[in-house]
């Protein structure tokens, strides 16, 4: 066999080697940002904007972008498992984002969290810092509110109180009826096999 042949095939094969070992050791510089998906809602497609420019559905949002809201558009902000905000009309919100959890500051408007791994911690303009769970909203200019109507679901036990609490007394009368007799309002006939 041809020993120059041989002296380059084995030549080839360390530098291949080499070049391998060399770059599986190179980390290619990567973003610490964490992005997230604009949704825009409303009747008006352009009234969204992200730091100054026009925002359409499906852009991309990093941490401390600038979310502005007409009065006839509103937003949603999803970060896979790190959470998603829903952005009222006529709010400014700047957001934070890592891989640990959502935060930011809430300029103007309201903001309220839709989903989120840990609670999102949003500085207010009266300068409160609020720890914001799924299902609460926040208003720059007051406290948070819980579930959609603002009352916390506090009177909601009422009426399922009053609900069941009818129900128990309209079976417990029923129960202790002296009455058996059962009228459905007509004739009886009765059919048996013959034998």
């Amino acid at each position: 066999m041809n020993s120059k042949s041989l002296r380059t095939k084995a030549l080839s094969l360390c530098l291949i080697v080499a070049t391998i070992a060399t770059y599986s050791m190179v980390a290619l510089a990567g973003s610490e940002k964490v992005a997230g998906e604009l949704l825009v809602n409303g009747n008006n497609v352009n009234g969204v904007t992200v730091n100054g420019d026009v925002a359409q559905s499906g852009r991309s949002v990093f941490t401390t972008s600038r979310i502005i809201t007409q009065a006839d558009a509103s937003a949603s902000l999803n970060f896979g498992k790190t959470g998603s905000l829903s952005i009222a009309p006529n709010t400014e919100f700047v957001v934070s984002v890592t891989e640990n959890g959502i935060s930011g500051e809430l300029l103007s408007g309201a903001v309220s969290v839709l989903n989120a791994e840990n609670n999102v911690i949003i500085k207010t303009a009266t300068g409160e810092t609020i720890n914001a769970a799924a299902g609460e909203t926040v208003n720059a200019n007051a406290a948070r509110k819980q579930d959609d109507d603002g009352n916390g679901g506090g009177g909601a036990w009422f009426i399922w109180a009053l609900v069941l609490g009818g129900a128990a007394a309209g079976i417990i009368m029923a129960a202790t009826s002296n009455n058996n007799d059962l009228n459905l309002g007509g004739g009886v006939t009765v059919v048996s096999p013959n034998r």
